[in-house]
């Protein structure tokens, strides 16, 4: 899988002109966050952790080692991350990946 540079913050996080394209990565909307306000240029729930390797993980820091590595293996099978490579080399210039918890 080729190398994408990206920058990672939480959605609550506030915007900086410096994060580049913003893209929001999870399955889930996060509660209390609304769409129009939320500084997000993309949300690409497809390259997201899957359901079931969500459920597993429950937010458990025990298992957060785990989780990469699962995570890594689902995003070298996903065909929706050469949808990220391709927009970073066409925007030519920063991209910050937006998580709910876990992401830095």
């Amino acid at each position: 899988m080729p190398i994408v540079l990206v920058g990672v913050k939480r959605i609550y996080d506030k915007a900086s002109i410096t994060d580049g394209k913003r893209i929001f990565v999870d399955r889930l909307w996060p509660r209390g966050v609304k769409k129009s306000t939320a500084n997000v240029d993309m949300w690409m729930k497809d390259i997201a952790p899957s359901n079931e390797l969500r459920l597993w993980f429950d937010h458990d820091p025990k298992k957060w080692e785990g989780f990469k590595a699962k995570y890594t293996k689902e995003l070298e099978r996903n065909k929706h991350v050469d949808d990220l490579i391709n927009l970073n080399r066409k925007e030519r210039r920063d991209v910050a990946l937006r998580s709910k918890r876990y992401g830095a």
